[in-house]
């Protein structure tokens, strides 16, 4: 299973929307520039964020967009989905193929979506934050290797 860009940028986006200090909104621009992300594909990221009910956006000159639950109450999962759709086998999914409960592959790809559906659902954006923060103040540390 692969992941599309949206999925990464979009958890990058609300990542950093987590980390602002004190929830303030935070404009595209400024999104876009700390990640590297392109503006124009992160707007249509934020547009089905907002749809999704996990990002807010506010309009003005100290406007921008700010997560619009609690950190700790979005999961990476939701992310996920509000950005790719479902996670569930395509193929192999009970009206897929059309054999329904008849089809072996279809139990290996459920019990993977369900474990991937696991792990995501592990992961809150306000532990990610936090992960985000601790990173950022750490040391940097040369590695540079001497080949003598």
């Amino acid at each position: 299973m692969r992941l599309s860009a949206r999925s990464e940028y979009g958890l990058l986006a609300l990542i950093d929307m987590a980390s602002s200090e004190g929830g303030r909104p935070l404009a595209t621009r400024e999104l876009a520039e700390s990640r590297g992300i392109p503006a124009a594909f992160l707007e249509q990221l934020l547009a089905d964020l907002r749809r999704a009910g996990l990002v807010r956006a506010t309009r003005g000159p100290r406007g921008g967009f700010a997560l619009a639950r609690p950190a700790g109450d979005i999961t990476a999962l939701e992310i996920v989905e509000a950005l790719e759709g479902a996670i569930a086998p395509s193929v192999c999914a009970p009206d897929g193929c059309g054999r329904g409960e008849g089809c072996a592959a279809a139990s290996v790809w459920g019990e993977v979506s369900g474990a991937v559906r696991a792990a995501l659902s592990g992961f809150s954006l306000a532990r990610l934050a936090e992960e985000q923060t601790r990173l950022d103040r750490a040391p940097l540390t040369c590695t540079t290797r001497r080949t003598d």
